[in-house]
């Protein structure tokens, strides 16, 4: 009778052969940290805004620092991290051809509409 066994992991728990990103250990050196990307959202605003960038082992420990360093002054009201291995971006060189099919869809330009002065955040 062959029985296994398996360990559930909970939020912030990583096994031997695991790190917060799902990444084998051998492929991080051991004296370094991922970065991750922090994005805060003040208690002014509706969106999130990148403030910066830490490293740290986990998301649960990129959260915390990023609480102390970017959030000091009790600024904000939520904290993003995002690794930066998993953020990807368009290329600016590209952006003429990138965005030109946008430009023959006028419907999609806000010109053609009245904005009451009681809407904000438009």
């Amino acid at each position: 009778m062959n029985m296994q066994f398996f360990k559930k992991y909970l939020y912030g728990d990583y096994g031997d052969k695991e790190v917060a990103a799902g990444v084998n250990n051998s492929d991080i050196p051991k004296n370094e940290w991922p970065l991750w990307e922090v994005f805060i959202r003040s208690k002014q605003g509706l969106d999130h805004k990148h403030v910066g960038s830490l490293h740290a082992a986990d998301a649960q420990m990129a959260i915390e620092n990023a609480r102390d360093v970017y959030t000091r002054r009790q600024e904000g009201v939520s904290i993003w991290v995002a690794e930066s291995k998993h953020i990807h971006a368009s290329n600016p060189d590209e952006a003429e051809s990138f965005y030109e099919p946008a430009n023959d869809k006028v419907y999609r330009h806000p010109t053609f509409y009245d904005l009451p002065d009681e809407v904000k955040h438009m």
